[in-house]
């Protein structure tokens, strides 16, 4: 768990972050997201000492980072970046065990760490652990990046613009299986992103920073429905449609549905925790688009159901409505 408490940071007479606030809890993913020089990554490097807070302070698991030897607590802190940062001399094995042997793992520990890791992120280690980062596309590197900041096991994985430079396909199927590790369920992931459909898809929390303040900190859908200023409204506008398809389930379909299905459509089971997106998707996916989605209560629902519930629920009044995940 990392709790921030009144952080500050200025370089002269600019002002950086003022006053930020905020808790994550093991288990939880926040992302740092906001205007460009709002204070994300300077944020993200006052949480690793990198960058020195004028004011405020940080504890991990309720110890102050500062009271802390700098090399343990960046031990306890998985760390992944744009550029990678892979060693060019080391192979894809060599990367990834760099932390565990500083800590005194065994060879075999290391091995069977490595291979897991890889194998969670669709790198065959038969294929890949003897291969230098040049041999390696940038898909691959960042995947690379990211088993060797969890190879030692830390409680703590920061990450700052970790997918930016890859092409959207590769950049979709990393975030996809970036969510499906298992290593993730016990740590405090921090990410900083320019790519608010990223945040909206990996996050359980928000952090909205402008001109180095907090804006508003919430689930997606509470900045979605429930933004806090106009400065929140006018950020997501443009995108407001996708992020709402992101996060609404098919639980969140209005009740009233019809219980039978038009001549010649198909019927496909779904589950009430399927996103609009997800659902949308093997909608348009199945027969040319002809077929509907089937809830367990036997109601149904077609794809315009989709996008008809999903401008209402954005229409609503925020004060009273809207999905609570």
């Amino acid at each position: 768990m990392i709790t921030v408490h009144k952080l500050s940071k200025s370089f002269g007479s600019t002002v950086a972050v003022e006053q930020l606030s905020f808790t994550v809890e093991t288990g939880q993913t926040l992302a740092l997201v906001g205007t460009s020089g709002s204070g994300k990554t300077t944020t993200l490097k006052m949480l690793n000492r990198l960058v020195t807070p004028s004011s405020g302070a940080i504890y991990l698991n309720g110890i102050a980072i500062h009271q802390q030897p700098l090399a343990q607590m960046r031990r306890q802190m998985g760390y992944v970046i744009q550029q990678v940062g892979l060693f060019p001399h080391y192979t894809v094995a060599g990367n990834i065990a760099v932390v565990p042997r500083l800590l005194g793992w065994s060879a075999e520990r290391i091995a069977q760490q490595s291979r897991d890791l890889l194998t969670r992120l669709k790198l065959p280690p038969d294929e890949y652990l003897y291969r230098y980062p040049a041999e390696l596309s940038g898909g691959q590197q960042q995947r690379v990046g990211i088993a060797r900041a969890l190879a030692a096991d830390p409680p703590v994985v920061l990450m700052d613009e970790p997918f930016s430079a890859l092409d959207p396909i590769t950049r979709q199927e990393l975030r996809r299986d970036f969510l499906e590790l298992d290593q993730l369920r016990h740590k405090t992931v921090i990410l900083v992103t320019h790519d608010v459909q990223e945040a909206f898809e990996l996050a359980d929390q928000i952090c909205l920073l402008d001109g180095g303040r907090l804006q508003q900190l919430g689930t997606p859908a509470d900045l979605l429905f429930r933004p806090a200023n106009a400065f929140v409204r006018r950020f997501l506008a443009p995108q407001r449609l996708n992020l709402a398809y992101l996060i609404l389930r098919l639980s969140d379909l209005p009740r009233r549905l019809p219980t039978t299905l038009p001549a010649g459509m198909t019927a496909l089971p779904m589950s009430p925790t399927l996103t609009f997106q997800a659902a949308q998707s093997q909608l348009l996916d199945h027969a040319g688009g002809a077929a509907g989605g089937l809830l367990p209560d036997g109601s149904y629902f077609s794809a315009a159901d989709l996008t008809q519930a999903t401008f209402q629920l954005l229409q609503q009044d925020p004060t009273t409505h809207g999905p609570a995940h």
